[in-house]
């Protein structure tokens, strides 16, 4: 399904949040793919913010004497931060409107990106500058998380879910691309010029905040059909969907934000093997079983594809924990890339079919419950690690839990009939 296709497949429904109006110009020419590619424009921007400064945790170790549990706080800022942004965004993005909001959220994270190149050589503690830019860039991140998703939810596609998983493979991309470039930007000009290479990343998310002042966005459900949080809250599905997202979460960044250092330092490779055999790999596996799945997955359960996840995700996790030699644990990276690629979109798409009224408030909470997983995952593999002398396969090791989980919870919860066993009445969005 290429953008072309897509951008043919259907008209706006001009609202409040569309760019066109009626007549002629450029922005009534703008059509469904545009609004597409922004959003996958949208995912690269939340790789480079979640992936450019792990690719540093050990240069930041160095170069100004900060400990492995601090470098892992600035994680837990990053998605703490995230959290904070993604409950607010339940409840305001409805009143102040997809586009300023999509706009703003790509401003933070080039903003964050240029303070992460100055702040930590200007500030007497160097650490509270990651701390500081860390939280500028992860409120751009958090918004992006909960606006894209629906935005394109919203738009008039044929095959959401496989649409879904293309778009989430962006973040994938975005990643492989961030990792391979950053690391042939430090082989010829060095990594101890990181900053110059920060301010360049922060170019793509302050175009694609112009690119969102045209891109036609439409009504994700009628005016007054949102569910809300309370009504969520109150669901039974809804609280098993969070658990399956903080999983997910959890899954893909307690191994996502080490891997270049579990590669470096814990498997005893280069930086420049360790990040495209760590960081490089993961990612490009993550992307290949998303676009796998978007051409797919249409007559593929969820709930199946979830299991299978959670199976190789389990074992990919073990190599990498108790593997003593380099490549086993690398080729668990890999593995545990393929596997948590099809967690996230998945859960959001088992999500949004049993629960059609949940709107933006759902899409805001399981972002919430999503990057609760990715907050508390990465930091305790950074605590587990400096409390067993710097070990980062004990930290991994912890990572266990969150696949188990999941196929807990898919195995044994109602999710594992047809539909959700709770959804949303069409006219309140109660249950």
């Amino acid at each position: 399904m290429n953008a072309s296709a897509i951008a043919r497949s259907g008209t706006c429904r001009w609202s409040k949040n569309c760019a066109a109006e009626e007549g002629n110009g450029f922005m009534t020419r703008l059509r469904p793919g545009h609004t597409l590619a922004a959003c996958f424009i949208g995912y690269i921007t939340q790789a480079i913010v979640v992936n450019f400064a792990p690719l540093l945790f050990v240069t930041f170790h160095s170069q100004y004497d900060i400990s492995l549990t601090v470098i892992g706080l600035t994680i837990t800022v990053n998605f703490g931060v995230q959290l904070l942004v993604d409950l607010l965004a339940s409840k305001l993005v409805d009143k102040i409107g997809y586009r300023p909001c999509a706009v703003a959220a790509h401003l933070f994270a080039g903003m964050g990106l240029l303070l992460l190149a100055f702040l930590p050589g200007i500030l007497p503690v160097p650490a509270a500058g990651l701390f500081i830019a860390s939280a500028v860039y992860a409120a751009g991140a958090g918004l992006v998380e909960v606006l894209i998703s629906p935005i394109v939810e919203a738009c008039p596609f044929k095959n959401k879910k496989s649409v879904m998983s293309l778009l989430h493979s962006f973040y994938s991309w975005g990643q492989v691309g961030v990792v391979a470039l950053s690391t042939l930007y430090f082989v010829f000009a060095g990594v101890e010029n990181w900053a110059i290479l920060a301010c360049v990343w922060a170019a793509v998310p302050f175009l694609n905040a112009v690119f969102f002042l045209f891109v036609p966005i439409y009504p994700l459900v009628e005016d007054g059909e949102s569910a809300k949080v309370t009504s969520l809250l109150k669901s039974g599905a809804f609280w098993l969907f969070v658990v399956l997202m903080t999983c997910a979460g959890s899954a893909e960044q307690s191994v996502s934000q080490w891997a270049s250092a579990f590669a470096e330092e814990g498997l005893g490779v280069s930086k420049t093997v360790g990040d495209l055999l760590g960081p490089c790999m993961f990612a490009a596996m993550m992307g290949i079983s998303r676009v796998a799945f978007s051409r797919t997955g249409e007559g593929f359960s969820l709930r199946k594809a979830l299991l299978i996840a959670s199976g190789g995700c389990i074992a990919g996790y073990a190599l990498c924990a108790f593997s003593s030699i380099a490549w086993p644990g690398l080729a668990g990276c890999a593995l545990v890339g393929l596997s948590v690629g099809i967690m996230w979109p998945g859960t959001i798409s088992l999500a949004s079919a049993g629960m059609p009224r949940g709107g933006t408030a759902l899409f805001a909470l399981l972002a919430l419950a999503g990057d609760v997983g990715c907050m508390a995952g990465p930091s305790a593999v950074g605590a587990l690690s400096d409390a067993f002398s710097g070990d980062l396969r004990t930290g991994i090791a912890f990572g266990l839990f969150f696949p188990v989980l999941m196929g807990a919870v898919l195995l044994f919860s109602g999710l594992k009939r047809k539909k959700a066993p709770v959804l949303l009445n069409e006219k309140d969005g109660s249950k």
